[in-house]
């Protein structure tokens, strides 16, 4: 059900509480409710069947396979694309004891420690990502190993760790007879297998060295370019392990870790000729003060040579083509804007590897759309999607029929506007065909010549259903799964509502989702507790059904069912600054972290109450992690009048603490007031509500030392609050691994004391 505020029923929604209030189990006693609540995860997680995860296909094609859940957890099923016919997608039993030898812990044959794999060696081998890294694992008489990553670290993508070696193995020409490395840092041409060195370069040195894993050969072998690096500045953030597993003393760890306004790599494109050696330097004319460049690729005739460049401040993204005989580079596409470019979603394609015309995805018009551009001049030929909607993801671009396969979202009006569906559209933006249909969420994984895709679409209240489909008219071929909730359903579970109100400026719908006791009571008063995550970079308020984790929202929906049981109602909502929406409603966030889209939730959380009279907005709380931790904490400083309670998980409480490329991302370059103004260190004096801090001692994508930054401040203003720190625990300690029962607890013991009134148990009496 949809709740709108300011248009639906009232009569409605009351039905349909009552029928939660029905089906919800009584309360048996308050003394141990934040252990039942924290149990319930357990209890239910395993009830689903048939609830397909997004497919992966082989490269050839002929085969895809996916997750499902199965009595007591989950099972790969392996298709054949053709017959349909279907298989498990290896002998868990058998693989379970051979990644439990490898890993030193228990591994359940149904409940492997992975979501994803891809075959190897002919489907003689899989490798999956576990824990962050990879392992490789046979299938006959299995045997599992750790794989070892031999490229040279990069603090995230800008800083080269030169304590570390390169990967240099020598890279062997188009024709297989030369084979470029550095050595000495410099580039060197010789015969292949160690042979007769034709040439090397004379000018490479430790401070302006050679990158041999950026050495690159021409597809007729003509040339051979390469990156000039100047090194960045090696931050090193060191932290202490308190207590090591297995050791008395504590020891240091040590991590590449830049930050905001730190200097970057400084790179250079290089082009030689095989055959002499002369060397052609690329004026960086066009691309000064380069954020970031991307691999170097030769379009396939072999006269010229692209890379993509990212200007340090995110406000210009280019692609570059360099004449690989003279040297002389061009813009191929150029994207200026006035506030930020989304890194992570530019999109570009060049058809046929010409470099004559690219499929490149714009906000120019103010939403996410495709456009065809002339390489040659940087112009645009023709826009090929328009309208007040968003292109999502691009799956397969067929340059002989000149025709592209995409998601969007926010396409038919009445439609929830974060639903993905999936469309083809022909360079020349006619024949545009939908290839999905209902008001749902649409995950779709395209064979690779995209004539067929698997088709995973739900909501959340709607459990996944998994189709093949033709990949040209998105006909359905084949049912693979239909998930069956029914069990779960049984226990208790009911769906989240979605909620519907007018944010800050009274004219934009603000979309989030509500979360209520399972004996919610409309007679009754609830304090809410909102669960924010306000990245820029994404949105967040779960579309799908699955609501355990790592699919379609994660487990944020059975997370806030186990707070809401304890007597509150929970909320998640999308507010401005966050993405998949248009241009405007993204750009909110840009030098203007500390808005968090609070008018727009403290608007619709208002709106909310004015609907359901059981909703307490004088007793308001909040939670998040990482930048959600950050907000938790800035709700607490910049809105006291509203959040009067929060915990902040390893919050970026100061962006110029955190990781440089998310921060100069949303708040540009140089650093700059805006990030003072954000900053929970600078304004932690202001605290007024009640605040628990939980990090991980070992944070690895947040510096820990961002948190204790707060804690001085919050000492030095002489403010009241709570901080727990986990030993050896990373950026989810307490959310998704570690000892999440014991910070689940201190949170939910939290609120229960501060919102509710409620005095928890004395833990340490039992």
């Amino acid at each position: 059900m949809v709740v709108h505020a300011g248009g639906g029923t009232m009569k409605a929604m009351l039905i349909a509480l009552s029928l939660m209030q029905a089906a919800a189990p009584a309360s048996d006693g308050a003394q141990d409710a934040t252990e039942r609540s924290i149990d319930l995860r357990d209890r239910w997680q395993w009830l689903t069947r048939d609830i397909a995860f997004p497919a992966e296909w082989d490269g050839d094609g002929r085969h895809f396979h996916y997750r499902k859940t199965v009595a007591g957890g989950f099972a790969f099923v392996d298709v054949d694309a053709t017959t349909q016919g279907r298989r498990p997608a290896f002998d868990a039993a058998a693989l379970a004891p051979a990644l439990a030898r490898v890993l030193d812990r228990p591994v359940d044959p149904l409940r492997l420690p992975f979501e994803h794999f891809a075959y190897q060696d002919g489907r003689a081998a899989i490798v999956a990502m576990i824990d962050y890294q990879p392992y490789r694992c046979t299938l006959v008489a299995p045997q599992c190993e750790k794989l070892v990553d031999r490229h040279r670290p990069r603090g995230f993508g800008v800083v080269r760790d030169l304590s570390a070696p390169a990967l240099n193995d020598p890279q062997a020409s188009p024709d297989g007879r030369l084979e470029a490395l550095v050595i000495d840092d410099n580039l060197v041409v010789r015969d292949a297998g160690g042979g007769r060195e034709h040439w090397r370069s004379a000018d490479g040195s430790a401070s302006d060295f050679y990158d041999p894993e950026s050495i690159a050969w021409a597809p007729d072998g003509r040339h051979v370019a390469a990156y000039r690096v100047q090194p960045g500045y090696r931050r090193i953030v060191t932290r202490v392990v308190a207590a090591p597993p297995g050791r008395v003393q504590p020891v240091l760890a040590e991590q590449l870790y830049p930050k905001p306004g730190d200097a970057v790599d400084r790179e250079r494109p290089v082009i030689f000729d095989t055959a002499s050696g002369r060397r052609t330097e690329v004026a960086d004319t066009l691309f000064p003060n380069a954020y970031t460049l991307s691999n170097l690729r030769w379009r396939k005739d072999g006269r010229s040579v692209a890379f993509d460049y990212l200007r340090r401040g995110f406000d210009q993204a280019k692609v570059i083509a360099v004449d690989a005989d003279s040297g002389v580079a061009h813009a191929a596409v150029t994207e200026d804007t006035k506030t930020f470019v989304h890194a992570e979603r530019r999109f570009l394609h060049d058809v046929n590897d010409a470099g004559r015309e690219l499929i490149w995805a714009s906000e120019r018009d103010g939403w996410r759309h495709l456009y065809l551009i002339d390489g040659t001049t940087g112009r645009v030929k023709r826009q090929i999607t328009k309208g007040d909607w968003v292109v999502r993801d691009i799956a397969h671009v067929d340059d002989a029929k000149r025709r592209i396969w995409f998601s969007a979202s926010g396409v038919t009006p009445g439609e929830d506007p974060y639903h993905k569906h999936w469309f083809r559209v022909d360079f020349d933006g006619r024949n545009l065909v939908r290839l999905t249909d209902g008001d749902e969420m649409h995950e779709a994984s395209f064979s690779p010549d995209g004539t067929r895709f698997v088709d995973v679409h739900s909501r959340t209240d709607r459990p996944e259903v998994a189709e093949l489909r033709d990949g040209d008219s998105g006909r359905v071929l084949a049912l693979l799964e239909r998930g069956d909730a029914s069990a779960l359903t049984a226990a208790g579970f009911r769906p989240p509502e979605t909620f519907v109100a007018k944010g800050r400026d009274g004219r934009t719908d603000i979309w989030g989702l509500v979360v209520r006791p399972r004996d919610y009571d409309p007679a009754k008063r609830y304090p809410v507790i909102e669960n924010i995550y306000a990245g820029p970079h994404d949105s967040f308020v779960p579309k799908g059904f699955w609501p355990f984790g790592g699919f379609s929202g994660g487990d944020k929906a059975m997370g806030m069912q186990q707070i809401a049981d304890l007597g509150f109602v929970v909320v998640m909502i999308d507010g401005m600054g966050t993405a998949n929406r248009s241009k405007a409603f993204h750009d909110v966030a840009w030098k203007n972290l500390d808005d968090s889209g609070f008018p727009d939730r403290i608007a619709w959380i208002k709106a909310l109450a004015a609907k359901d009279r059981a909703v307490d907005i004088t007793r308001v709380g909040i939670y998040g992690g990482s930048a959600g931790g950050q907000s938790t904490l800035n709700a607490l400083l910049f809105h006291p009048d509203f959040y009067k309670a929060g915990v902040a998980y390893a919050g970026c409480f100061d962006n110029r603490m955190d990781k440089i490329e998310w921060n100069e991302q949303w708040l540009g370059w140089p650093v700059d007031q805006s990030y003072l103004d954000a900053s929970g260190v600078m304004h932690a004096a202001k605290l007024q509500g009640r605040l628990l801090m939980v990090v991980g001692e070992q944070d690895s994508n947040v510096d820990p030392a961002s948190t204790m930054q707060v804690v001085d401040a919050l000492i030095r203003a002489d403010k009241d609050f709570e901080l727990l720190v986990v030993p050896n625990g990373e950026h989810a300690a307490g959310r998704t691994t570690g000892p999440v029962r014991y910070a689940q607890r201190r949170q939910y013991d939290f609120f229960r004391r501060t919102l509710l009134g409620e005095q928890t148990p004395n833990r340490n009496a039992r």
